[in-house]
Order: structure tokens, then sequence, then C-alpha cells
């Protein structure tokens, strides 16, 4: 083979190889491209609380488990209410989404403080698990997790599954709260309820859990989660982030 041979098949694999490269730089601007436009969309229409929230959060300090906790009854609808008997006022109504990252936030630096206020009496906190997503994958991710958490009947079961939920929050893209994991999480939780893994499994609530959403959505006008509501009236997002802020406002509205 002569020099001028060998020059022009290295050109033209220098070439291939360029154009490879081109290619693949391409596929990885695509991808990121995608990755940044579904990530924008689905915090400007899920989480939609404002870039408030996170600072509130951070300065926070949550509060410390007080006494023992309000006995928790699970609803036929989905819904979990956890008061001292005979509280029914002030009312603390919690719309959230197990795959919001927000909600997350918020059982991280309040939750402890709903449980306490209802623990000592002070509110009836009820819980509303709901699929606020509309895209995928945290839609199906949200609505296998809200499945699980119809599958427990058993209050405390269900609020250790509850958190454990948010403490095992898959990011927004990718595909998370796969089955199994579900069941690990519910044993974790102390589930023994023998119908428990098939529920999950088979998604046996997964309908009831769309339709639960749609209609607390459509009723409470809900736009993002987390929203708290004290008697009806949604609280501020820098309030909910505010464990001190939360508790003097249920404490005002129990006058």
């Amino acid at each position: 083979m002569s020099k001028g041979q060998r020059t022009k098949m290295s050109d033209r694999k220098s070439a291939r190889e360029k154009i490879r490269e081109q290619q693949a730089a391409a596929r990885a601007r695509d991808r990121r491209r995608r990755i940044v436009t579904y990530v924008t969309a689905g915090v400007v229409a899920v989480a939609a609380v404002g870039l408030g929230w996170w600072y509130a959060a951070s300065t926070s300090q949550p509060e410390e488990a007080a006494g023992a906790m309000a006995p928790i009854t699970v609803q036929a609808d989905g819904s979990v209410v956890m008061a001292r008997q005979g509280v029914t006022r002030p009312v603390l109504d919690i719309y959230e989404d197990f795959q919001c990252p927000a909600c997350k936030e918020a059982e991280r630096v309040s939750g402890q403080t709903f449980k306490n206020l209802a623990g000592e009496g002070k509110a009836k906190v009820v819980y509303h698990p709901i699929t606020i997503f509309s895209q995928e994958p945290t839609k199906s991710n949200s609505v296998r997790a809200g499945n699980a958490a119809r599958c427990i009947a058993d209050g405390k079961q269900w609020l250790a599954f509850h958190n454990l939920l948010f403490e095992n929050q898959p990011p927004e893209t990718e595909q998370g709260f796969k089955p199994d994991q579900l069941v690990q999480l519910g044993q974790q939780a102390g589930v023994t309820a023998p119908g428990f893994q098939q529920c999950v499994t088979s998604g046996q609530h997964s309908e009831a859990q769309l339709a639960y959403s749609k209609k607390i959505g459509d009723e409470q006008k809900l736009t993002h989660t987390p929203t708290v509501k004290l008697n009806g009236t949604e609280i501020e997002n820098g309030v909910i982030f505010s464990p001190r802020e939360l508790r003097d406002a249920v404490t005002e509205a129990a006058k």
C-alpha cells in the first residue's frame, strides 16, 4: 500500500471518528436538554411553592418528638386522621404527594410539629396522599406509592410507612417506588397484614388513588403540593416550612 493510500485511509478513519464524536455530543446535549426541560416542568407544575420555601426550610429547626402520638385512623377514602379523642378543631389538612420533593422537605422540617400538635390535643391533623404529577415517570411512581399506602389499615403502621416513603423518595427523573421496594418498606414499617404484598404488587388501589386525587384536587382547587390548610384556609409556604410559625398559627386558630 502506498503512502498516499495510507494517508487517505487514515483521513477517512479520522473523519468517521469525528462524525461519531459529533453525533455522540449531539445525543448528550439532547439528553441534557430533555432532562432540564422535564425537571423544570415538574418543579413548576408540581412543587410550585416558590423560591422561598427552601430558605425557610434551611433556616428552621425541626421539633423533637414530645410525648405520645395521638391515635391514627385510616379512613375509607384513603385519608388518615391523627387526633386525640374529642379534638375536632383546629383542623390541619395536609395535601401531599409521596413523589414531591417539596413534600419530602416539609415532612423533614415540620412533620414532627404536625405529630406533636395532634399528640398535645391542639389540632386534628388529616393527611391526604394524592397524585398530582401528570408526567412520567413521576406519575406512576406516585401512584404506586399511594396504592401501597392504601394497602395498610393500621394507623401506626401507615404513619411509619408514610415516613419511610419520603425518606426513600426516588429522583423525579427515574422510575422508583417499585413493588418489591414498597413491600420491603412495608416490612420495615411493621406491616404484618397477610394481603399486603399482593395488594402492593397488583396495584389494587391504583384507580382509587387516581380518582381520589382528582376529586380532592378539584374540590380544594389544588395547584401544588404540599398544600396545608388550617380550618380550610391555605397556609403560606413560609409558615409550612417554619415549625415555630406553624405552631403559632395553629395556637392562634384555637383561640
